[in-house]
């Protein structure tokens, strides 16, 4: 239980929340046989799989309904991880070593020790396609019916993609997932932020001039506003969603068949003018309708009418790009920028069978400069009422592809170098069983971030914040979890879960072993343990028949 600045009748919430969720989860499905050595990790079970993997997780994930995201075993699987995003050109992290955007087999190594199994890995479109001249060219800005810019190159986009898949090919090798994330800040560099390229900023002629102060002032700037109501009205000539759905299409069609992906996240932080003018409404369909397209509209929450798309709008929008392109893969799809701080969901459900409510959460009590909090227990309060809302928003989402609506996860959060924020805010993830990818693993120069929120330097050097991070965790839980909690003050881990009737493959529990420097001591009722004493990775046969499982693990020797 969360130990500062979360009141008890929060925490009742909190509770009472994640019991809501446990029940609209589906029980694991009976009748699979564990004959897959993927699954499992070597230093758990099986010599076929790399001896150096961290992750005992492997293979296509799923989102069949319900909160929790699934495995090719039907297990609830539970990701941590964080956040790798290279802002500056060439827009992506590559595994040549000694450059500024320099990912290697160290940064692998050390996500994988501290119990990472997913990296939310940056790429830009204006790396994928950065197309020829400047803003407002009248060739793509002139208003009118989309038509072809002639921006996109086969050959930049495999060029791009094959860094990206260097990167997810070493990440794999050490047992860990990657979420691809089409990154953007403030839509453009014109406005010191990064994304689309600068022949896709049409601000009908009117002069780009950045805005000063911190970067974020940018979301204030009137030529901002009118370059994104253009990409969300796709009503100019350069058909800029098209192209963007175009480059999303490549992407999937690359890793299609990668079982090392976990899935796509299309649009980070959508934002509009609109939002902020209360004409929420009409942003949210825009941003459902980019999702979907013209061809299969979404409905908003809680109304019961189908969306009417633009005409100008693609007629598959990209969630549908992404699934003809890549029919194994997941979508984390993004609610409007402003849900950061708990302001209302408005997307409703999208009958598309593999979708993930993807959602960010950073408080407002902290210093612009630093992203720190001024203070603790006000952050965490405004994180948990955030994080609240959005486990109240998911099941809006319920469709026909996915009962009970789709998983959920937590995309973005920390961005800070006090460990008092982190544990309250992971405290609190325990709780609602909620999957997430700390931002961010490496400065890297961000021109929209700060170098306190990297959880490593340059160096490889570790921040104090990387022991609040590294917890002891079930990575896959085969049945439905009622709790689980970790103290990373005393070491001290629980996990309660229902078994299926069934067992089709082990439970596995990361062990954060920098918390246990005498060992740890695990016992087990309702199954057996079926693991080297002292390994990073608990694994727990469930006993014959449904029932209750409980596991327990304490510092120290059992003596």
């Amino acid at each position: 239980m969360p130990r500062r600045g979360i009141a008890a009748g929060a925490l009742l919430a909190v509770i009472a929340v994640v019991a809501t969720a446990c029940s609209e989860a589906p029980a694991a499905e009976s009748g699979e046989q564990y004959s897959s050595p993927k699954a499992i990790a070597a230093q758990v079970r099986y010599p076929s799989a790399p001896r150096e993997a961290a992750s005992t997780l492997s293979g296509f994930l799923s989102a069949p309904g319900g909160p929790y995201l699934r495995d090719q075993y039907s297990r609830v699987v539970i990701l941590h991880g964080v956040n790798a995003v290279y802002k500056l050109a060439p827009y992506e992290l590559t595994v040549t070593p000694g450059q500024p955007n320099t990912f290697d087999a160290a940064d692998a190594r050390t996500i994988a020790r501290l119990g990472f199994n997913v990296v939310r890995l940056g790429m830009l479109w204006q790396g994928l396609e950065p197309g020829a001249g400047g803003p407002n060219q009248p060739a793509v800005c002139t208003p009118g019916a989309p038509a072809n810019p002639h921006m996109y190159s086969a050959a930049t986009v495999r060029a791009y993609l094959a860094k990206v898949a260097a990167v997810v090919d070493l990440l794999g090798r050490y047992g860990i997932y990657t979420l691809l994330d089409m990154h953007q800040d403030v839509y453009n560099s014109l406005y010191r932020g990064e994304g689309a390229p600068a022949w896709a900023v049409c601000t009908d002629g009117l002069p780009i001039v950045a805005l000063g102060g911190r970067w974020s002032q940018n979301y204030h700037n009137p030529t901002l506003d009118i370059a994104v109501a253009h990409f969300w009205g796709n009503d100019v000539t350069g058909d800029l969603q098209g192209e963007y759905d175009r480059v999303w299409g490549a992407v999937a069609h690359s890793f299609a068949d990668n079982p090392w992906i976990a899935g796509y996240d299309p649009y980070n932080e959508p934002f509009s003018r609109e939002y902020r003018l209360d004409d929420t409404v009409s942003f949210a369909i825009d941003l459902e309708c980019f999702y979907t397209g013209r061809a299969r509209p979404g409905r908003l929450a809680a109304d019961d009418k189908p969306i009417v798309c633009p005409k100008s709008d693609p007629r598959n929008g990209v969630v549908p790009t992404i699934e003809a392109a890549d029919p194994h893969h997941l979508v984390f799809i993004e609610p409007d920028i402003y849900s950061i701080h708990g302001k209302p969901n408005l997307l409703g459900p999208m009958t598309f069978p593999r979708l993930v409510f993807n959602v960010h959460s950073y408080c407002e009590s902290r210093s612009p400069v630093t992203g720190d909090p001024t203070s603790v227990d006000a952050c965490s309060g405004q994180i948990l009422a955030s994080l609240l809302r959005r486990s109240r928003d998911r099941p809006q989402l319920t469709s026909r592809a996915q009962p009970g609506g789709p998983a959920w996860f937590l995309s973005e959060f920390g961005a800070s170098s006090d460990p008092n924020l982190l544990e309250q805010v992971t405290d609190t993830t325990d709780l609602l069983q909620l999957g997430w990818a700390y931002w961010s693993w490496k400065y890297y120069d961000d021109p929209t971030g700060s170098s306190d929120e990297a959880l490593a330097s340059p160096t490889g050097a570790l921040a104090p914040t990387a022991t609040v991070l590294s917890r002891t965790y079930p990575q896959a839980i085969d049945g439905v979890p009622s709790a689980y909690s970790f103290d990373p003050g005393s070491g001290a881990f629980s996990l309660t879960y229902q078994r299926p009737a069934t067992s089709s493959a082990p439970t596995v529990i990361f062990v954060a072993r920098t918390h246990y420097p005498n060992g740890y001591c695990a016992t087990v009722d309702g199954g057996t343990f079926d693991s080297p004493p002292g390994a990073a990775h608990l694994v727990v046969d469930n006993a014959t028949g449904s029932g209750t499982v409980q596991v327990s693990i304490t510092a120290g020797s059992c003596g």
